[in-house]
């Protein structure tokens, strides 16, 4: 690979980004709605405007990536140390997208390490990254992993130990609702939706607690249940979920890095067909 398709692994990370931003209505989340209200129209401007400052980042993890041509521990040390600089730089442009850059981190440096794989090695290969423990890590504990240990949620870094099961669990969703005659909007929120059904989303658990973070997994069932976005009734369900998880302030920010993980692997075959 060279820089040029370091850079454009980037930007298709960020494409996905900004991609899940653009979908509407997704329940507890910033979406273009927003725009039309006052109070937050920073919020989701700002996240918008912040994704690109991503960008730098995750082109210097597939250079790295690229450079080491292995998921050595070296690599994850390195990792680790560019997304805290990439942190900076986003919480500088507005903040926010924090475990979306976790994910999209790991994702593009496995992509870069063998162009040539599907969406499902790309995972596989994010996962032998995971693995590895960031040696120069802060001692201190995050408000996730913080979570993930009163809780027992797999959290963050357990997700991409595992590789990314909610990742691949939308990338299946998004599969049969295209195949069902959904739209893409349609395919993209069902997608969210499967990821909210089951993740044990730490940022749910902070706010809600163990019997919100279940309430909101059932509330994400019955959508999907009743059929998807793209019928009547699993419309309505929707509706009603976005309601419920606005008057009540509870967001699952971690099922929205998750989605936009599974959106960047989705584009991989267009970005970088096998040789």
């Amino acid at each position: 690979m060279s820089s040029r398709e370091d850079e454009a692994l980037a930007q298709a990370a960020v494409t996905a980004l900004t991609g899940q931003l653009a979908l509407a209505p997704k329940p507890g989340l910033p979406d273009p709605r927003d725009l039309d209200a006052r109070e937050s129209r920073m919020d989701h401007g700002m996240l918008r405007w912040s994704a690109r400052a991503l960008a730098p980042g995750l082109a210097a993890m597939a250079a790295a990536a690229r450079r080491t041509g292995e998921p050595t521990p070296g690599l994850r040390t390195e990792l680790g140390a560019i997304g805290r600089c990439t942190e900076h730089s986003v919480h500088l442009a507005g903040g926010g997208h924090r475990g979306a850059l976790w994910a999209l981190g790991l994702l593009v440096a496995a992509a870069a390490l063998d162009p040539r794989a599907g969406a499902r090695d790309v995972a596989a290969t994010a996962k032998r990254i995971a693995a590895h423990t960031d040696r120069s890590a802060p001692r201190r504990p995050s408000r996730g992993s913080s979570v993930s240990a009163k809780y027992g949620a797999a959290g963050a870094r357990g997700e991409a130990r595992a590789g990314f099961p909610h990742v691949r669990r939308a990338l299946d969703t998004l599969t049969a609702a295209r195949a069902s005659g959904a739209t893409e909007a349609q395919a993209r929120l069902d997608a969210l939706l499967t990821v909210m059904s089951t993740l044990q989303d730490t940022e749910l658990l902070y706010t809600a607690g163990p019997m919100g973070l279940r309430h909101v997994q059932a509330g994400a069932r019955t959508v999907l249940e009743s059929g998807g976005t793209a019928t009547e009734a699993g419309a309505q369900a929707l509706a009603s979920l976005d309601a419920d998880l606005h008057a009540r302030a509870w967001s699952p920010r971690g099922s929205a890095g998750l989605l936009a993980g599974a959106l960047f692997l989705d584009s991989i075959p267009v970005l970088v067909p096998a040789a």
